[in-house]
């Protein structure tokens, strides 16, 4: 983080804890990859716990992507800063989209 990055409460602050939940979700998923590899399960089976685990983290990601315009976006529009936000928020989209 550098120091343009702002500090909290964001917008996910409200949801926080239901936030970490699918994030451990998603830790557990991926830690059930790393013994399906040791295991020498199917490359199939374990490339279509992959994209389960790409499409929860997708899921997460387009979350707070929403809490980000709902907040962040929304709270500059009413300073009269939108623009930067609104860049910001499409820069991340395009990362989100190339992925």
């Amino acid at each position: 983080m550098d120091e343009a990055t702002p500090t909290g409460p964001h917008g996910y602050s409200a949801d926080k804890q239901a936030l970490l939940a699918r994030l451990r979700r998603v830790e557990g998923q991926i830690r059930g990859l790393q013994r399906m590899v040791d295991e020498d399960m199917y490359c199939i089976d374990v490339l279509t716990q992959i994209s389960a685990a790409k499409s929860a983290l997708q899921a997460v990601a387009v979350g707070l992507l929403e809490d980000h315009l709902r907040h962040c976006v929304v709270q500059a529009a009413a300073e009269g800063n939108a623009d930067a936000k609104i860049k910001e928020a499409t820069a991340a989209i395009t990362r989100l989209v190339k992925s």
